[in-house]
């Protein structure tokens, strides 16, 4: 149930961190970045790995994105 819970966090975190990979909506992956971690956390008292792993891409997308706008952008 836990990596079901993660699954869906991390496709939340997504629909948010899909649209802020454009120019000036950067800003949008800070409003991510703790749902991500949520996601992570819940996924990791999971027995599977699944959900975990997928917030954890997400989380990688974000990070990314925010590192090459220079936090903000």
């Amino acid at each position: 149930m836990l990596n079901v819970l993660a699954y869906l966090i991390g496709l939340v975190s997504l629909v948010i961190v899909f649209p802020a990979q454009l120019p000036l909506l950067g800003w949008a992956n800070w409003f991510a970045l703790p749902l991500i971690v949520v996601g992570v956390i819940i996924g990791a008292l999971s027995s599977k790995d699944g959900g975990r792993n997928f917030c954890l891409v997400v989380l990688l997308i974000a990070a990314v994105r925010l590192m090459l706008g220079g936090g903000f952008f």
